[in-house]
């Protein structure tokens, strides 16, 4: 896509000359993607709205700096799978710390009650839940990179070049990673499966 056509980054340009108006425009636009990616990487809601929010934060702080050398929405992801990366370092070098930041956050909030739908569900709707459950599952047993190029791959808006850009890799180990990652899912999810043809 030529340079001139991608209009988040005329977008973000009026954000760096301070156009307020601009940046909820990209923020609206994109907090959805942005969340769906952050909730399937880090498997915890909670901590993937705060990430996305975090994601933008970043994205007008930087506003200065900001340059159109690439699309718009492979900066933005950009961002966002550095912040996902810290975060799971974070994780590793300070478990205890985290479930003890998890169960303050929650202690004096009220308790979510969620209703046991499952029972009056059709069939067909238990299955399907159950195998979205199997999926995100396989996918956080992925490798990193893998799953990242996957989780990518789910954005519209992002093509393989971008992907690419993203993880700061060539475009055929790109290709070469959610190529092995779909496989790797199809083999996890065979049970699951009624067709083993993945559905892009």
């Amino acid at each position: 896509m030529p340079e001139h056509s991608d209009l988040d980054a005329a977008l973000m340009l009026r954000v760096k000359r301070g156009d307020r108006a601009a940046f909820g425009e990209l923020v609206e636009k994109y907090k959805q993607p942005l969340f769906n990616f952050i909730s399937r990487y880090l498997r915890d809601e909670v901590e993937s709205e705060d990430l996305a929010q975090n994601v933008f934060l970043q994205m007008y702080k930087s506003r200065q700096r900001y340059e159109q050398t690439a699309k718009f929405s492979t900066w933005l992801f950009t961002i966002a799978r550095n912040l996902c990366l810290n975060e799971i370092r974070r994780r590793s070098r300070h478990p205890a710390e985290s479930l003890e930041e998890t169960h303050s956050e929650h202690e004096d909030q009220p308790q979510r009650q969620y209703e046991d739908k499952t029972t009056s569900l059709p069939a067909d709707q238990v299955l399907h839940s159950e195998l979205a459950r199997k999926i995100e599952q396989a996918l956080a047993e992925l490798p990193e990179a893998q799953r990242t190029a996957i989780l990518l791959c789910r954005q519209d808006e992002l093509s393989y070049d971008e992907i690419a850009q993203i993880l700061d890799c060539s475009l055929a180990a790109t290709k070469s990673l959610i190529h092995r990652g779909r496989e790797t899912l199809k083999e996890k999810l065979k049970p699951y499966l009624q067709s083993g043809d993945w559905k892009d």
